[in-house]
């Protein structure tokens, strides 16, 4: 179904792995009913699919389906609800998905070929601001024949459709369930994946329970997981120091990662993973505030913007500088802001002022979460504060909310710069490009950009998904010429856990979201 060069490129993320601890073999769980207790700090922001572009995947993928999905491991998409998926004609602009048979909702409803129209459809019809309808700009018809299979007419070729079926967004509901054009939002949720959700609270827990209707690829090795969700990473550690949770995904400081690396008494028991990833951290520049719609400012901030200094004291070498939106390890990826920028210089930076006749000090509020990427965030934007500061240039505000409120306000545009975190949905170059520019996007903030959006549609049109990197050059040189998005590092990923549980090494997926089933309890070592 896919070239092998676009196979290498997708699989790149998922095999490159630094092992420490979580044993690769287990004996099977003999304490199946005790539920494997999975501790973050990426709680949900919406429990219904059609609303959220974001951390929410990471519950979706446990208790949801999609036609198409990245087992630990795949080198694409492959199979999930359906039983296959191939492009049927030359120009790639009509994808066709075959149905397993038998397929059920958690509550014994029947999930067909209508049901999965009704899914994508709704996507599109709600159409929520900032939401994943933002994926679908390519789609222009879901068509059903019988009850096993869905077309999808596309508007133009577009060789990443796969991936983006693939993602936790296009998850498949009921009908029943589910308005067609609102909201689900009674604290619940109806799926046919490997669990069912059996409660959810807010800033608590949710409790999953093997689905018994399931059919999918996932080999199940627990009966149920709880999720527990904290608003600080500190508190996490001690949880999982103190035996209340089994494993960590999500949250961690690089101090944390650090002390909990070192083997003192406080750490018997404990054992951590590190993977190689594609999440990145940038600040977005909203043209809507008087003093960020001015692009000497913005380029003289990229000037002072030390990251090196930045990934050094506060990440203690758990992230990298990146100069790119586009990571390491990912086809397209460039330097492009350092051979623009070059190192730190405040002389540059305020002879770009005051060529441009800008006043300084600058005054700007930079806006950060305070729960959803972990208790870094803050040191971090304190970092980039005093950069800044101490150039003399600007005189930084600093404000934050919790994930939910910080959300609203991006997507209204009420922040002048704001920082956001990316997880890939797809390991491709597309997906660190194309959420981020057109009117309607990831970001709440309206980047128009003709010059990028040709050099998208010109890469779509390549099967060879690591043949992309012409089209991508170009479109990176656009983003440095706009300085729109500004990024900042790229990470690594850790999971600590328990020496009491395996399948840590196999839990992350390509899209760096942790699969849950396959976490288990050891009987022996």
């Amino acid at each position: 179904m896919f070239n092998r060069t676009m196979l290498r490129a997708a699989a790149a993320l998922a095999s490159i792995s630094l092992v420490a601890g979580c044993g690769l073999f287990s004996d099977e769980d003999a304490d199946g009913a005790k539920p494997v207790v999975v501790g973050t700090t990426s709680e949900p922001s919406t429990l219904d699919p059609a609303a959220a572009w974001d951390g929410s995947w990471e519950l979706y993928r446990n208790v949801f389906q999609t036609l198409l999905s990245f087992p630990t491991g795949s080198t694409s998409p492959q199979p999930d609800a359906a039983e296959s998926c191939k492009f049927t004609d030359p120009t790639n602009t009509a994808f066709q998905c075959t149905l397993r048979e038998n397929l059920k909702f958690s509550n014994g409803h029947v999930l067909d070929a209508a049901a999965v129209k009704y899914s994508i459809d709704r996507i599109t019809k709600i159409n929520v601001k900032g939401g994943p309808s933002g994926l679908l700009g390519s789609l222009r018809a879901v068509e059903t024949e019988g009850a096993r299979t869905v077309t999808f007419r596309l508007t133009k070729a577009d060789a990443t459709f796969p991936f983006i079926l693939a993602t936790p967004a296009m998850s498949i509901v009921d009908p029943a369930e589910y308005a067609a054009d609102k909201i689900r939002e009674d604290g619940k949720l109806t799926g046919s994946g490997p669990y069912t959700l059996e409660s959810y609270s807010e800033g608590g827990a949710a409790e999953l329970k093997k689905n018994a209707n399931y059919i999918g690829f996932a080999d199940r090795k627990n009966e149920a997981v709880t999720i527990r969700y904290f608003k600080d990473s500190e508190v996490m550690v001690s949880a999982l120091r103190k035996k209340e949770i089994d494993v960590t995904n999500r949250g961690l400081t690089a101090e944390e990662v650090v002390a909990l690396q070192d083997k003192k008494p406080e750490n018997e028991g404990l054992q951590v993973v590190e993977t190689v990833g594609a999440d990145i951290r940038y600040l977005v520049f909203n043209p809507k505030d008087q003093a960020v719609a001015k692009l000497p400012v913005r380029r003289a901030i990229a000037q002072v913007i030390d990251r090196e200094a930045l990934v050094g004291k506060v990440y203690q070498g758990t992230a990298e500088p990146l100069y790119s939106m586009v990571p390491k390890g990912i086809a397209g990826h460039t330097t492009s802001f350092f051979d623009t920028f070059g190192e730190p210089d405040i002389g540059k930076a305020r002879e770009i002022l005051r060529n441009a006749g800008i006043n300084t000090p600058v005054d700007l509020t930079f806006w950060f979460t305070t729960d959803r990427y972990g208790s870094s965030t803050a040191p971090e934007f304190a970092e980039i504060k005093r950069q800044l500061d101490r150039s003399g240039l600007f005189k930084i505000t600093l404000q934050s909310k919790p994930w939910k409120d910080f959300q609203e306000g991006y997507k209204n545009g009420q922040y002048p710069v704001f920082g956001r975190g990316w997880f890939p949905d797809f390991p491709d170059p597309d997906n660190f490009i194309a959420p981020f520019v057109g009117k309607e996007n990831a970001l709440g903030t309206p980047y128009d950009s003709p010059e990028i959006a040709e050099q998208l549609t010109l890469s779509r049109k390549e099967s060879d998904r690591g043949a992309v990197s012409g089209p991508f050059e170009v479109a990176q040189k656009v983003l440095v010429e706009d300085v729109r998005l500004l990024p900042l590092w790229q990470g690594k990923l850790h999971i600590a856990a328990s020496e009491e549980i395996a399948g840590c090494e196999r839990a992350l997926d390509p899209q760096t979201i942790m699969q849950v089933w396959v976490l288990e309890r050891k009987t022996s070592w």
